[in-house]
């Protein structure tokens, strides 16, 4: 990333403590073995839907590593992450955003010590692709101003001139597109309606928003929902966490003068190339996208999605197990189960560094 909010003078001993404390590798390299894990208790979290599967491999792998320990994910949706970690219902949340700035200024995280701020890991990174189903068409060229069109409702048949104009060659049919979009409050709705805005703003008037900005389409809860109702429909399109996309036809998006398909590099590639939200706390590690990024090989439709503790909590009960959860995901060995399990991309080494930074701040 081009912007440095935290210093580097706490992070050796922050790595020393992390691999005191659950950081040695297991023969696979893929769990936080420790040889007599001291850690006991139960951890619950909720929220993204889009972390469910690295969530379920962060899981598996620490709780083999410290068989006292019991860790709950409900993929409940970020919005609704949210708010059970702001009811004290969660000991940490998952969400495709971080809180926003007038979020924080109302406080009342019912776990977390008064007046305490938030810390905010970007511990999942990964594209959001734009999924569709069309009869004898595995993927196509789209530019921003047709996908705002697809989605606002503008563009309705696949044989458009604005479609076909990037797709030469790609037998169109006369046929209706069917746009798919979450009926709950989403980050991954908030990120790709987000880069709907900055990248296609004649198009896409609505402003960024986790809540679908209008009537019209079909609505599906969840990221399950969404990826269902496209694959069982018809002429139908819809965005989802890559990692969902399956055999699912898939767009390359346009930026600059090039298309470029989704992965796990090309995500990464347009997170180190965004700063960080000024204005935040030491440990909240906000980072604000630069969806109009013209540089080779990024993929603007991604999402950082968080996870989200207190910087300090009000009871001391479960902040050692918090910390050693954060710190495992945070790992190589964290990041490399995620993307096994989801395809998402690694952090960097840099961005690692001010995580650890963070995780060692929680009391």
């Amino acid at each position: 990333m081009n912007v440095s909010r935290l210093g580097r003078a706490a992070v050796v001993a922050a790595v020393a403590a992390i691999a005191l404390s659950s950081c040695a590798s297991n023969e696979g390299g893929a769990a936080p073995a420790e040889s007599a894990s001291s850690l006991s208790g139960n951890l619950v979290g909720a929220g993204a839907s889009s972390q469910d599967s690295a969530q379920q491999a962060w899981i598996a792998a620490f709780q083999t590593a410290n068989p006292d320990v019991t860790i709950d994910y409900d993929p409940s949706g970020s919005g609704a992450g949210r708010e059970t970690f702001l009811e004290g219902a969660s000991d940490f949340a998952g969400s495709d955003r971080a809180f926003k700035d007038e979020e924080l200024a109302e406080g009342g995280f019912a776990k977390c010590a008064p007046d305490t701020d938030l810390v905010e890991l970007p511990l999942y990174i990964s594209p959001i692709a734009v999924i569709f189903n069309l009869e004898g068409v595995d993927s196509l060229n789209l530019d921003p101003e047709t996908v705002a069109g697809i989605f606002a409702g503008t563009i309705t048949k696949w044989n458009d001139p604005a479609i076909a104009a990037s797709n030469e060659g790609v037998e169109l049919p006369d046929a209706a597109i069917t746009p798919v979009h979450r009926s709950d409050d989403s980050g991954t709705t908030e990120n790709f309606t987000e880069y709907l805005g900055a990248t296609a703003p004649d198009v896409w008037t609505w402003e960024a928003d986790g809540v679908w900005p209008f009537e019209g389409g079909e609505a599906a809860q969840g990221t399950s929902g969404v990826v269902d109702a496209v694959t069982n429909g018809t002429g139908t399109i819809g965005y989802a966490d890559a990692s969902r996309a399956g055999d699912l036809g898939t767009a390359a998006i346009k930026v600059g003068d090039e298309f470029v398909e989704y992965s796990p590099e090309a995500a990464a590639a347009i997170v180190d190339a965004s700063p960080l939200a000024e204005g935040r706390a030491e440990g909240d590690l906000a980072i604000e996208i630069d969806r109009t990024s013209s540089e080779a090989g990024v993929y603007p439709i991604v999402l950082v999605s968080y996870l989200i503790a207190c910087q300090e909590y009000a009871e001391p009960d479960n902040v050692e197990l918090v910390k050693s959860y954060l710190s495992y995901v945070a790992s190589e060995e964290g990041q490399d189960a995620a993307a096994e399990a989801a395809g998402s991309a690694p952090i960097s080494d840099s961005l690692r560094e001010q995580v650890v930074t963070a995780i060692d701040s929680i009391k």
